[in-house]
This record gives structure tokens, C-alpha cells and sequence, in this order.
């Protein structure tokens, strides 16, 4: 009779049964070092299989390029108007008009002042010898205009209602070449999807590789970057009093500081009320409050102990809904000394809001503004696709079915999952193309 020792025997089994349980249940994530949230069986939002990713198209980075024209049809300078990131599109969109108009391009015309009560101009922002370099072979670009022009204001021609590429043709460039020196401020609903490659590859290079911080600045934004804890993720979150007034939303349960703000930024927006404002908000009209920004949060399982980077505005109301629950929360303000915050303007602050999310491991956005278009671009461009915009229509659709709890949470897991799966809204068709894994 042979004689087994059991003991040894199931020592074995049990070694290599807690090897097996540590290898496979062990998280992807960059988070997974800390702990969480997680609901049972699941990872977290960002080990969805991405189906979509987008890059950028080979027409625009590998494609052929047709020779600038020897003699051109005179000057444009594009004006630009509002936040720094809608000053970059406007601008961005002028630089394919001129490019479509055979134009010279000027160096834009920042009129920050009215939106952010400061008088950075472009080349505060930006590094005008990088941009002119970068935009060689795509456009000619002039710091200085000749003589006969440099005097002269430029003839301003209205293009809130041009769109396409023959409005332009036909109404701005008989202008253009009449008075040799126009300004445009492209209107904001364009039809890029009708420009010829050569405008368009213009207009992408302009955006995503010409455009970059002055030295200055850059070190600022290095600077911020590295003081922020590892792995972390940007979150540009959108409920300022002016946001929410706008929004024209209601919101039951703030704070008095946060209703006296809202109703001192109204002016004739009145709240919507009855069956207009339960529509309008299914519709995800409305700013998510940082409190319903947690809980999806949580419902996507990111756990609460993330390194998270508040890219926001001043006067963000209700923040401690979202800092009762994720504790690991830092902002510029905080980081930077004192004196160096104090003295920034509201361009230089969202510049540096704007490098850190593009550099971040993780994007998240409450809303789908010009940062966040911008900002979910260039890190397509840079091969980042950790990018999401929560849901506001989904919120609102299941909360008003009266969906909460638990089942709340497994309805907008699934909401979000198809979102990163299918890389909604993680980069803008103008300049990219979807690439299916």
C-alpha cells in the first residue's frame, strides 16, 4: 500500500491557489494602488475595451501638401474675443479661412479684456517663433505688416453668418482683395467638414502642433504639473454661479451664499419652471452640482482616495459635495505660493489649466466647453484616451424615472461604459478620425 503525505500536498495547492487569486484579481488601473470603491465585479470606467480611438488623420499629418501660392491675396488678422480657449478656436477656425482665401496670416488680436478684465495679448500666451516655424509649408504667417499697412487698422468684415467654404469665396474674399488688409472673427457654428484638405490641414496643424506656451509660461505650468500627486486625474468641473445662471436650471438643497450668487448673475435669465424646466433638464441642459459629480464618480467605481486636479474657474460653489467624498482633492491655488497666484490673470490661470489636463493620466469633464473640446483633441493627439464627459442627459433621464441607489449607479455604469467604448467625444472629426481596435 502506498502512502501519501496529504499535508505537503495541500501546502502546495494552497501556495499556488493565493498566487493565482493575487495575479487575477490584481487591478490595471494606475489607481490600483490604492483603495476603493469598486462595485462588486467590476473594474474601474477606465478598463472598459475601447472599440474607437481617435487619431489624427494621415491627410493632415502624412498627407501631401500643396504649394503655397507665390504672390497672396493680401492680409488677414484674425480678432478674437472671450476665454482663452475660445479665443484659441476662433483663431484656429482663422487660420483655415485664411489659408482657404489664400491669404497672409497677422498675428490674431486677443480682446481678452472684457471677459477676464486683463490685456494679454497672443504673445503673452503663446510662442509666436514656434507657431510661425510649425506653420511653415501650411501658411505664411507675418509678425509685422509692410509699411503702407502697418499704420492702418484693418477693414473689418462681418462673418457671423458665413459657415462654408463659399460664403467665404464669395463674400469675404471680394473684400479681401479690395482693401488688402481685413480683420474676421469666424462665426461659431462653422462647417469645417466643407474645406478643401489644404484649409483644414491648416486649421489642425494651427490647433494641435503650432500652438504651444511661451517658455515662460510652460515652466510655470512644469512647475504646477510636478507638485501634483501620482497618478491623478484633471477634472474640469463647471458650476460657477454665472454657468449655472446661464443654465437657466433650478437647483433644490444649496446653500443661501451659493442661491444669492445665482440669483445676483441672472439678470433677465429666469429659472424654467414646470414641464419647460423637467424637459429642459432630461435634455442635460444642467451643470452637474460637484455632490451628483461624486456620485458618478462612484458609480464608475473611481475610488474615492484619487489624486484628483480641480482645473476650474474662481467662485465654484458647492465644492464640498464633491471633497466630503473624494478627500484627495488639489487645486492651482493651493500649490502655487500666494504671491504667484495672486499676481496671474485669468488667460495665464487657464493656460495652466490646460497643460495639466492635457498631461494628466486621467480627463474628466462636466461639461463640453471650449477647454474641454480642446483639451479631449490634444490628448488624442498625444495618444492619451483616459478622456470622459460625464452624462448630464443621462443623469437626468434615469434620476427622473426615479432610479437611485445602487440601481442609479449600475444604469449610469452602463451609460458611461458605451461612451468610452465607442470614444464619444474624446476628440473633434475636424482633425481626426477614428481608428476601430
Amino acid at each position: 500500500m502506498i502512502t501519501v503525505s496529504v499535508k505537503p500536498l495541500f501546502t502546495a495547492i494552497f501556495t499556488l491557489s493565493l498566487f493565482l487569486a493575487i495575479v487575477l484579481l490584481s487591478p490595471s488601473s494606475p489607481f490600483s494602488s490604492v483603495p476603493s470603491n469598486k462595485q462588486a465585479g467590476k473594474s474601474d470606467i477606465w478598463g472598459v475595451k475601447r472599440l474607437v480611438e481617435w487619431r489624427p488623420c494621415k491627410w493632415w499629418i502624412h498627407g501631401p501638401r500643396i504649394a503655397l501660392p507665390a504672390e497672396s491675396n493680401g492680409y488677414i488678422r484674425v480678432d478674437c474675443y472671450g476665454g482663452l480657449n475660445q479665443m484659441r478656436r476662433d483663431f484656429c477656425d482663422g487660420v483655415g479661412i485664411a489659408r482657404l482665401l489664400n491669404a497672409t496670416l497677422v498675428l490674431p488680436k486677443f480682446e481678452a479684456a472684457a471677459y477676464w478684465n486683463e490685456s494679454s495679448g497672443f504673445a503673452d500666451v503663446f510662442d509666436v517663433d514656434y507657431f510661425i516655424q510649425q506653420m511653415d509649408g501650411f501658411i505664411k504667417v507675418v509678425k509685422e505688416l509692410p509699411p503702407e499697412f502697418a499704420l492702418k487698422e484693418p477693414f473689418r468684415v462681418d462673418c457671423s453668418k458665413r459657415k462654408g467654404q463659399f460664403d467665404y469665396i464669395e463674400s469675404v474674399l471680394p473684400s479681401l482683395l479690395k482693401y488688402q488688409y481685413i480683420s474676421i472673427t469666424p462665426a461659431m457654428s462653422q462647417r469645417r467638414d466643407r474645406y478643401p484638405l489644404n484649409a483644414k490641414a491648416a486649421l489642425c496643424q494651427a490647433c494641435y502642433g503650432a500652438l504651444r506656451l511661451t517658455r515662460t509660461l510652460e515652466q510655470k505650468a512644469a512647475e504646477l504639473l510636478e507638485a501634483i500627486p501620482k497618478p491623478f486625474l484633471s477634472l474640469h468641473l463647471r458650476f460657477e454661479p454665472d454657468m449655472v445662471a446661464y443654465s437657466q436650471c433650478e437647483y433644490p438643497g444649496l446653500s443661501p451664499a451659493s442661491k444669492e450668487a445665482i440669483e445676483a448673475a441672472r439678470g433677465d435669465r429666469k429659472p424654467w419652471t414646470g414641464e419647460l424646466a423637467r424637459t429642459w433638464r432630461k435634455r442635460g441642459k444642467c451643470p452637474l452640482t460637484p455632490n451628483e459629480t461624486a456620485f458618478i464618480f462612484q458609480a464608475l467605481s473611481i475610488p474615492t482616495n484619487t489624486n484628483i486636479y480641480l482645473a476650474a474657474g474662481d467662485g465654484l460653489m458647492e465644492i464640498e459635495g464633491l471633497k466630503s467624498i473624494y478627500t484627495n482633492v488639489v487645486t492651482k491655488s493651493a500649490l502655487l505660493s500666494g504671491e504667484d497666484f495672486l499676481n496671474m490673470h485669468g488667460n495665464t490661470k487657464a493656460a495652466l489649466d490646460y497643460y495639466v489636463s492635457i498631461n494628466s493620466d486621467f480627463y474628466v469633464a462636466t461639461f463640453f466647453g471650449n477647454m474641454d473640446k480642446m483639451v479631449a483633441a490634444m490628448r488624442a493627439y498625444k495618444g492619451l484616451h483616459n478622456t470622459l464627459f460625464l452624462s448630464r442627459r443621462a443623469y437626468a433621464e434615469l434620476t427622473s424615472k426615479g432610479l437611485d441607489g445602487k440601481e442609479l449607479m449600475q444604469a449610469l455604469w452602463l451609460a458611461h461604459k458605451e461612451d468610452i467604448a465607442m470614444g464619444r467625444g474624446s476628440a473633434l472629426p475636424d482633425c481626426f478620425c477614428d481608428f476601430k481596435s
